[in-house]
């Protein structure tokens, strides 16, 4: 197999690179060249798809398969599409659950509404960007394009800094802020277990749009705090808090507290979508232990979470650890 990535040093381009190479696939990258190194066997094809003339290194090419794992302007979807059109047979487009139109609700599934979004427009909000690279790519490929929405992403070379964040705070030790409840289930997808389903879907010619994530409760908050816990070997006591203590502070679920969204957030639904239609096409998730486990050997070998490539850095994620001081000693403890 011939695999094209377009992208392929961030987080899931490289988590889809990797894939490729473990399979024996040819496997070439397109982009900048600014960010990162790209394994050993890898083919290199330089070009800014934002730029007169950005995709010319692609013309003559031909590939059995393409991922593209671009966030901006979904016009620049659209024009590698165009370009890739006689020179591969499958489009895959990695793209996000927040896609959904608001206001969404818990269980939401592929069919439902998504946000107002054009196939040509220049960069914009995350969630127009990727509602509008998905048209660009059906524009193009129709059925032949597998739309990924993925959820949540965890695993080795996140860039985001959620799992690290909480790796590298149970390592720095002392009781830790734990939101509650410890059986709050969560919904994530490790990025390689997303590189393998796309790829086998890419495979097979699957097309359509699909929830590419975990059953809600694959983890727990938990589970995945006590793994953190285990990895690491800290000393670390874990102070379970309710959730009602800490909304009251004003901290914020997923931003101050990473992967938290508790019960009966109007963001609750980022961690209960519904997963029917890639579960019976083949997603297989593995263990959250594994997961961290992987994580915080990665963390060790890299030293820090790397910058995301091609796009601004976010707000870094991760409560203040004054604030944490201070809501430790003012919160219960919950067992």
């Amino acid at each position: 197999m011939r695999l094209l990535v377009l992208g392929g040093t961030g987080f899931v381009g490289g988590a889809t690179v990797r894939e490729g190479l473990r399979r024996g696939w040819s496997v070439t990258v397109f982009n900048r060249g600014l960010h990162g190194d790209v394994p050993a066997g890898v083919h290199r094809l330089p070009g800014d798809r934002t730029a007169p003339d950005g995709l010319a290194a692609l013309a003559g090419g031909e590939w059995d398969l393409v991922v593209d794992t671009w966030d901006g302007a979904p016009r620049a979807v659209g024009d590698a599409a165009r370009a890739l059109a006689g020179a591969v047979p499958h489009y895959v487009y990695v793209s996000s659950g927040s896609v959904y139109a608001p206001p969404v609700e818990p269980g939401v599934g592929e069919d439902a509404p998504t946000v107002e979004a054009d196939a040509d427009a220049g960069d914009g909000d995350y969630s127009r960007n990727k509602a509008g690279g998905e048209r660009a790519a059906v524009e193009v490929f129709g059925d032949r394009a597998l739309l990924a929405r993925a959820g949540l992403i965890l695993g080795p070379g996140e860039d985001i800094g959620r799992l690290p964040w909480w790796l590298q705070r149970v390592a720095r030790g002392g009781e830790v802020l734990a939101p509650g409840p410890r059986d709050l289930p969560l919904q994530y997808i490790d990025a390689r277990d997303l590189a393998i389903w796309m790829l086998d879907r890419g495979v097979e010619g699957v097309g359509g749009a699909y929830n590419v994530v975990s059953r809600t409760g694959h983890a727990t908050m938990g589970e995945l705090l006590d793994a953190a816990v285990a990895v690491t070997g800290a000393d670390a006591p874990l102070r379970w808090t309710d959730p009602e203590v800490i909304l009251a502070a004003g901290v914020e679920p997923w931003n101050d507290l990473p992967i938290w969204i508790p019960r009966g957030h109007e963001y609750r639904w980022l961690q209960e979508r519904g997963v029917e239609r890639a579960y019976a096409a083949g997603l297989v998730c593995r263990p959250v232990a594994d997961t961290v486990a992987d994580t915080w050997r990665w963390l060790g070998e890299v030293g820090r979470v790397p910058a995301r490539a091609g796009r601004p850095a976010r707000t870094a994620v991760g409560l203040d650890p004054e604030r944490e001081t201070a809501l430790l000693a003012a919160a219960a403890p919950r067992s």
